[in-house]
């Protein structure tokens, strides 16, 4: 009987000591609950009211009127709004296809042994350091038709002086150049990276095979960099589709309406026609369709990374 009390004593306070810890137990709440009311604040609030606002039919000034779809259903009879998503989708596809092109060229020659090769590697990365504005206006007057330095370089090799941003038909591929000008190097240090993880036993053996640059190239190399260039596709449409600051100083989305995105057709009918409830629902059409790209890109990256690994 002795012996089973202290038994019980010892267990009982073994179970004290057991559950001592657990009322004592670091709580993280209280450094979690400030992140979550940031989180409110600057993503969730603005959207939830966002929402709410589309589905209002507000013109500044005026008194705020509950139109339900009626501003989503304004947005499928729109031609203005089809043609601007028409000019995102455009600039966004140019924006990404050029500098990857590009960079991955670039990447491959500075890949290279060569003199100077650092020296030169930093001049290359210089423009996307540079302020995006200050990239617009100095290419604006770059591509001034009478004092722009861009028709004078033309003129050495006879060619006449171009409208560039000035002209309808050639005012997006302009653009698309001032943004694969800033870009095309990102794209080259993430595919320098891709290259400098390349293992180069499978080179010495295409060798041996007389396998010629081309051959290695298409057979090696590029789908061993295929999750990098992967990479760089996700990063520069997002950045390419969001794209503002640079057509907006160059532009304005003109001449006429022949570079207006998405992006500034919004900004123009919620801050220059102060439609807040149609620029509201474009903005939330707008987030789905972002979303929707975002989920296609992700599922391309997956499928990438199934091949390579299978391929290894």
């Amino acid at each position: 009987m002795a012996s089973a009390g202290i038994e019980t004593a010892a267990m009982a306070k073994a179970s004290k000591g057991r559950s001592k810890p657990d009322r004592f137990a670091p709580n993280y709440w209280p450094f979690v609950i400030p992140a979550l009311i940031v989180i409110s604040a600057v993503i969730v609030f603005p959207w939830v009211f966002t929402v709410w606002m589309s589905v209002n039919s507000w013109t500044l000034g005026q008194s705020q009127v509950f139109a339900g779809l009626d501003n989503y259903i304004r947005l499928t009879t729109d031609m203005r709004f089809w043609e601007s998503l028409w000019h995102t989708v455009l600039y966004t596809a140019l924006s990404v296809l050029l500098p990857l092109f590009l960079g991955t060229l670039a990447a491959l020659i500075f890949d290279a042994q060569f003199p100077l090769r650092g020296l030169i590697r930093g001049i290359f990365v210089m423009p996307m350091m540079a302020t995006p504005v200050a990239i617009a206006l100095v290419w604006t007057m770059m591509y001034h038709p009478q004092l722009g330095v861009l028709n004078y370089l033309l003129s050495f090799v006879g060619i006449g002086p171009q409208e560039w941003i000035y002209n309808q038909h050639s005012v997006i591929p302009s653009l698309v150049l001032v943004e694969s000008w800033q870009w095309t190097p990102l794209v080259m240090l993430i595919v320098l990276g891709g290259l400098a993880a390349v293992p180069r036993e499978p080179y010495e053996s295409a060798e041996i095979d007389g396998a010629n640059v081309w051959q290695k190239f298409r057979y090696l190399t590029l789908p061993m960099i295929a999750p990098f260039l992967m990479i760089a596709v996700i990063i520069r449409s997002i950045d390419a589709v969001k794209s503002f600051d640079i057509i907006y100083a160059m532009t304005q989305g003109g001449p006429g309406t022949a570079s207006e995105t998405i992006n500034i057709y919004l900004y123009n009918t919620a801050f220059a026609y102060y439609d807040i409830g149609y620029g509201s629902a474009m903005a939330v059409v707008f987030f789905i369709l972002i979303v929707l790209l975002s989920f296609v890109l992700m599922m391309i990256r997956q499928r990438v990374n199934w091949s390579d690994g299978e391929a290894r």
